[in-house]
């Protein structure tokens, strides 16, 4: 398949993991996430329409802590949405600092607006089709400024997903990538060598399992890509978000965020995974 990488050691290196506590009302749920160019500031939102703002702070490399600036309703693009309709998942955020957003329940992307209603960027007849709770899970913004969508299922079990692209106002299948057996994507970002980075998640009943592929996206068969990493079941919580960023060395930083589904035995955690050596 185009676009296939030959099997090998994983390149990415687990650094550290953070679990965020607060005693904000109705904190959790966090699905998507944004940094800034230094990995530093953060941008999150929930799965109940809430958006966060935040930093994160590291020493010698690694996560030390969290600091909340932030956080409260997103407004969307209609009055007083039921909740199911307010379950933002995906989050890019274009270098004008303009911030988009992906929801299930009734898929589409909004971009959010400084006063007054978001505004809801054009549809696509296959985002209705979606299942309510597995819809447009991922969402990025590629090297050009296009919005990239994905969604959480495919067609069928051994179906590629469909990557979707906004391009002059449409939304437009632009390439695939490829389905493995128990994971789905549910999390995307462009790094800053200009390579496609997809969150995917797998759970086998009693844990959550998590890994990122990078797509260099060449030419238009099913991608295949090369996996970074794959963090066994129990390792991590519920991996949703992800963020790609250089580091002070130079290196090619994920921080991923899960979603703590609102339930106590779950946590919302920040994970930092580090990539030692450049890609050939």
């Amino acid at each position: 398949m185009s676009g296939c990488a030959p099997e090998g050691p994983q390149p990415a290196r687990f650094l550290s993991a953070f679990t965020i506590e607060t005693a904000l009302p109705d904190f959790g749920g966090l699905s998507g996430i944004e940094l800034s160019a230094d990995g530093r500031d953060m941008v999150a939102v929930t799965d109940r329409g809430r958006l966060v703002r935040g930093r994160i702070l590291r020493r010698d490399g690694r996560i030390t802590g969290v600091e909340i600036a932030a956080f409260g309703p997103m407004t969307l693009d209609m009055p007083t949405p039921e909740p199911i309709l307010r379950d933002s998942e995906g989050l890019a955020i274009a270098p004008d600092g303009r911030i988009f957003v992906s929801l299930e329940g009734r898929a589409r992307v909004v971009e959010l607006a400084a006063q007054g209603r978001a505004r809801r960027l054009p549809g696509l007849p296959a985002f209705a089709a979606l299942p309510i709770n597995a819809a447009l899970e991922a969402l990025a913004i590629d090297p050009q400024g296009r919005l990239v969508t994905i969604p959480e299922k495919s067609s069928e079990w051994d179906a590629p997903f469909p990557v979707w692209r906004l391009e002059d106002g449409a939304w437009r299948q632009v390439f695939s990538i490829t389905r493995d057996p128990g994971f789905l994507p549910v999390g995307a970002d462009y790094g800053p060598d200009g390579a496609l980075y997809v969150l995917e998640r797998g759970f086998n009943g009693l844990g959550f399992r998590s890994r990122v592929r990078r797509f260099d996206l060449l030419g238009t068969a099913p991608q295949r890509g090369r996996v970074m990493f794959t963090a066994p079941a129990l390792r991590h919580d519920n991996l949703e978000g992800l963020a790609v960023w250089r580091d002070a060395q130079g290196r090619v930083r994920l921080t991923l965020v899960s979603d703590d589904n609102h339930r106590a035995l779950q946590r919302t955690e920040i994970v930092d995974y580090v990539i030692e050596n450049p890609l050939q």
